[in-house]
């Protein structure tokens, strides 16, 4: 559920309120019931889910949504705005989920936005998802990816300040996102040799050194690299030019050095369903591309469609990875077979 005074609730409400989307999966909802009941009153829709406890969290629940209430959590639902006790009740919301997910007791997991002040107040030590998500999964290797209709954009670096970035720009950070990425895209999108683009740091991917040297430095070794693994990879590609090119279908994926450089062409093809996605990870992780918005929560207004995209992604992810599965089994006992 995310931060319970943020519009997590609410959108959660809204986007499992579509019947065809809830025919299309079993939901459990790991956060707090009270929060789920106030925001369909307020949206003046029934509850079609079934409470339970959320220390008996099972497969085989006989509705298709149910929320694991953690009904321990006392928090005042006026208050919209970060503190302690919503990044305390956030963070067990998702570390629940990530032991089930790794479990097996749920197949993957949508993330509704929490707030990194919320967490740091309530002395959690990871900065937000994408490191809960590795430290609890023990992968030394993720990355962040977004996709936006048929772009998808993973980052060589996340959130680093523009004058940082010389310090920690390095052939393993470019090397890392063009590798998980091209897993990714076979193991839940069923693209069997995808075609990915690196996008250049500087201007005209740095037109030869002329405006800068880390595309010939740093960024063409870790193409080169990924290239002698089998990876259909190629550039550095002038940015400018690139998102053009990708979101016509020219390539299956793009890594982007720095986050707005991703971001910006994301949110332009679609700010309302662009979704965040964590791979590296053995589970799947999904979530809307948007925050808390304190500034709307409990009013009614939050714009579900960010959720709702993010929740069919995952399911597609979780079939598509269950096939590949199922697929590789076959493949091991013909070829038992054989032998």
């Amino acid at each position: 559920m995310g931060e319970p005074l943020g519009i997590g609730p609410e959108i959660i409400v809204k986007a499992l309120n579509d019947p065809l989307l809830r025919r299309m999966a079993k939901f459990v909802i790991f956060g707090m019931n009270e929060f789920l009941e106030y925001a369909a009153d307020i949206l003046e829709i029934e509850p079609y889910w079934t409470r339970h406890q959320h220390e008996k969290i099972s497969r085989d629940y006989p509705h298709n949504v149910v929320v694991a209430d953690y009904d321990d959590y006392v928090i005042p639902n006026w208050a919209r705005e970060s503190g302690k006790a919503g990044g305390e009740a956030s963070l067990r919301f998702c570390v629940d989920a990530i032991e089930a997910a790794r479990a097996g007791i749920i197949d993957a997991i949508v993330t509704a936005p929490i707030s990194k002040t919320s967490w740091k107040e309530a002395g959690v030590e990871w900065p937000g998802h994408t490191e809960l998500l590795a430290a609890l999964c023990k992968s030394p290797q993720k990355a962040m990816m977004f996709v936006a209709g048929d772009l998808k954009v993973a980052l060589a670096t996340i959130h680093e300040s523009l004058f940082d970035l010389r310090n920690k720009f390095t052939i393993g950070c470019v090397y890392e996102p063009i590798d998980l990425l091209n897993i990714a895209l076979q193991e839940y999108f069923g693209i069997k040799n995808p075609k990915i683009a690196v996008a250049g740091l500087n201007p005209h991917a740095g037109e030869n050194g002329q405006f800068g040297d880390e595309e010939q430095r740093i960024i063409s070794p870790a193409i080169m690299m990924a290239q002698e693994m089998g990876v259909n990879c190629s550039g550095p590609w002038p940015a400018d030019s690139l998102f053009v090119k990708a979101a016509r279908g020219q390539f299956d994926g793009v890594v982007a050095m720095y986050h707005d450089q991703a971001m910006i062409p994301v949110k332009l093809l679609a700010f309302r369903d662009a979704v965040n996605v964590t791979i590296g990870l053995p589970i799947i992780r999904t979530s809307p591309a948007h925050g808390t918005a304190f500034d709307i929560a409990g009013r009614g207004i939050a714009d579900e469609s960010s959720m709702k995209a993010a929740i069919k992604l995952a399911i597609d992810m979780a079939k598509t990875k269950k096939q590949n599965s199922e697929l590789r089994i076959q493949n091991a006992a013909a070829k038992n077979r054989d032998f």
